[in-house]
């Protein structure tokens, strides 16, 4: 960030353009607002709750604005502020470039307004976890930790609380991608897979938003990192810092009586997790390094990993049919995070689909020794049908109803039945746990109907 954009932000009032104004946006204005600077609001589709939110705070809202006032709109202001997720072809990322305008988020204006400690944790897959499961570990340690910036709670909202002592940053690669000032005490990159493609231009791009996390890394940051992960390990920053985790040979590992382990022990037995599969032994791993390095006591690690019970929509069985116990794994919205599921099991009937962030979906083909079938759903089931018909048998469901029952026809005979999609949710949901949701609800009406639903099925047989 620039001189100049630095004292907008610290010491003089500004005029910023904040284009798209989902709830981050919302909170930045707010923000910006208290701090005696104009706001002038863009977005290409309000609604009226939009509409009312802007006129409660009192700023301009340019709807759907023209290529021409855009560019009025971008020269007129002093610094850009583009909604995390705003894909970066929107014109108005060329035209802050072209016409020098600074463009920042709301990392890098908490960055500028509070000095109090920062873990932010990064990756394609399983940072929800890995965040939440930090915060218990703090909790537990007698350290006062707030989840801020992906998890719904802004940062620059966060920071508002002066008892909090520490906050740990959900950092998405929307967020992190244009960052100039944001400089985390502990940085944390817990896996890099093929991901929205359909907002970074590239897969290159979308590596480099995701490297930023380590940017601005100094003598005083601790970059944690996944040694099991090349891309991962290809970005460390030359620092002493350095912790690892992975599965084996790293920092944090298991061992060969399978243990969680650390450089000064073992924690906990892999058996004592909530689930067992190994991209949560992984998560496990990650959380407690990072917690550790941000000053968690072994004990309230251990107690953490020991209680905490996992989260919604990952991979969390709903009910036991005919045998087949059927599994949620609605929050899986790469083929990467599929690939992973598929793993922590013998074979299973695999419901998948959705909207295609623009990626390969062959690649979920990764986890082919794991599929006995397939049922496609959503806008991506024709292609999800031409990657795995030449393998398996697939059918294709006209709603979540008619794919609850067609995976169970196909699972006849004890086969588990896991919903991991493996795209995102925006063709016939407005989010992931409403997916999950409408899938729980299918099983729970067919088992209702075949008189042997069992609403806490034991998985024990499934861990491997």
């Amino acid at each position: 960030m620039n001189d100049g954009a630095r004292g907008l932000i610290l010491d003089r009032p500004g005029r910023w353009l904040l284009v798209g104004m989902g709830v981050t946006n919302r909170s930045v204005a707010g923000a910006l607002l208290r701090r005696g600077h104009t706001v002038i609001a863009v977005d290409d589709g309000p609604d009226q709750q939009l509409r009312r939110a802007t006129e409660d705070l009192g700023i301009e809202l340019v709807e759907a604005p023209s290529a021409e006032r855009l560019a009025d709109l971008v020269v007129g202001s002093d610094i850009v502020v583009p909604a995390p997720g705003l894909p970066e072809s929107h014109p108005a990322f060329s035209l802050a470039d072209a016409t020098g305008r600074p463009v920042v988020g709301e990392l890098d204006l908490a960055a500028a307004w509070d000095d109090r400690p920062v873990v932010a944790i990064t990756g394609t897959n399983g940072k929800t976890t890995v965040v939440e499961l930090v915060i218990d570990c703090l909790s537990l340690s007698g350290v006062k930790a707030v989840a801020a910036g992906n998890t719904g709670l802004p940062l620059v909202t966060a920071i508002d609380d002066p008892s909090t002592e520490m906050f740990v940053v959900e950092a998405s690669s929307f967020r992190l991608a244009r960052t100039t000032e944001f400089r985390p005490d502990i940085a944390t990159w817990l896996n890099f897979a093929p991901d929205h493609l359909d907002v970074h231009t590239d897969l290159d791009a979308y590596e480099s938003a995701k490297a930023t996390i380590w940017a601005r890394a100094g003598a005083s940051t601790v970059a944690i990192a996944n040694i099991d992960d090349p891309i991962v390990m290809s970005h460390v920053p030359g620092i002493a810092n350095l912790v690892t985790f992975g599965l084996r040979d790293a920092d944090w590992h298991l061992d060969d009586e399978q243990r969680l382990c650390g450089p000064d022990g073992p924690l906990i037995a892999r058996s004592e997790l909530w689930r067992t599969l190994p991209h949560d032994v992984t998560d496990a791993l990650a959380a407690a390094a990072t917690a550790i390095a941000a000053g968690a006591d072994p004990s309230g690690v251990t107690e953490a990993c020991r209680s905490f019970s996992g989260l919604a929509h990952r991979v969390s069985a709903v009910a036991t049919i005919d045998g087949s116990t059927f599994y949620d794994d609605s929050k899986a919205t790469t083929p990467h995070a599929t690939v992973s599921a598929l793993q922590g099991f013998e074979s299973v009937v695999l419901i998948a689909g959705g909207r295609n962030k623009e990626i390969d979906l062959s690649s979920i083909l990764a986890g082919e020794d794991h599929i006995a079938a397939v049922v496609a759903i959503g806008d991506a089931a024709e292609d999800i049908a031409h990657v795995f018909a030449p393998h398996y048998p697939v059918e294709t469901a006209s709603d979540m109803d008619d794919a609850v029952r067609r995976a169970a026809r196909l699972a006849r005979g004890g086969r588990p039945v896991l919903l991991s999609p493996g795209c995102a949710s925006f063709d016939w949901y407005r989010n992931y746990g409403e997916r999950g949701d409408d899938f729980a609800r299918a099983v729970r009406d067919l088992a209702e109907e075949s008189g042997a639903g069992s609403p806490s099925a034991d998985t024990s047989e499934e861990r491997p």
